[in-house]
């Protein structure tokens, strides 16, 4: 997710952030964009709310019930976004709705259905296990949020120009270095040369950048904030290890 923050410039009055704070006060035009960014970054919500201790079928319903409530809330109801980006925003609103509805979510809690989508839950544990709090497993949350949705636009790019093998077999090389060997062996199998995928993986890793890139800047709403949030999210990742 390095700096592509030049690239932007144009687009900022158009992101998603941006419409929220332009139309804070006229609720269609908000409710819209942060809807759109609700559906996209739900996954933080839920470890967040995993973090705090709540069992998974009970996280998956005041995730729910939260960005439900989040969207559908009028404008002069809604918090007027301060200057900043989406990730904050969106978890000092979370951190709200908790100490509001402390108790009825207890309650809640107490009688929910067990049933969930296995794979979420085992996303989490994947992704978050040594999470030491509520925050910090939110903030990998993002990050890695970030990178999946980023990493599946590479791949439907991949699919739609034909090169879908060829992308399957170097997508682990986008976050390390081959090994010794490892390009001649790729190469062999997909019957090309290693140079070929030397360029190859040269471009999928610039690709991949500035799919990041446009990602965050949906987010933000100034080059600067972009610029910003690459930084802390890499300083998340490099500190778990990601």
């Amino acid at each position: 997710m390095n700096s592509q923050a030049d690239r932007y410039d144009d687009r900022f009055t158009a992101t998603r952030w941006s419409m929220v704070m332009q139309f804070a006060n006229e609720s269609g035009g908000a409710r819209d964009a942060l809807g759109e960014l609700a559906r996209r970054y739900w996954y933080p919500v839920y470890v967040y709310l995993r973090r705090c201790g709540h069992a998974p079928a009970a996280a998956t319903d005041f995730a729910r019930r939260f960005l439900r409530q989040l969207v559908s809330a009028t404008a002069a109801e809604r918090s007027q976004p301060a200057k900043g980006h989406y990730r904050s925003y969106l978890l000092a609103q979370l951190r709200e709705f908790l100490a509001s509805k402390r108790d009825a979510l207890v309650m809640a809690s107490a009688n929910d259905d067990p049933q969930m989508p296995a794979d979420l839950e085992e996303r989490y544990q994947r992704d978050h296990v040594d999470a030491a709090s509520p925050e910090e497993g939110y903030q990998r949350a993002f990050a890695l949020q970030v990178l999946h949705r980023t990493l599946r636009r590479l791949r439907s790019e991949a699919r739609q120009t034909g090169h879908l093998p060829m992308y399957e077999r170097l997508e682990p090389f986008l976050a390390r270095d081959a090994a010794p060997g490892e390009y001649a062996t790729v190469a062999a199998d997909l019957r090309t040369r290693p140079l070929v995928l030397v360029m190859a993986i040269k471009r999928l890793r610039q690709r991949f950048r500035e799919l990041a890139a446009e990602e965050l800047a949906d987010t933000v709403a100034t080059v600067a904030d972009l610029t910003a949030e690459q930084d802390a999210l890499l300083g998340v990742l490099g500190k778990s290890g990601a």
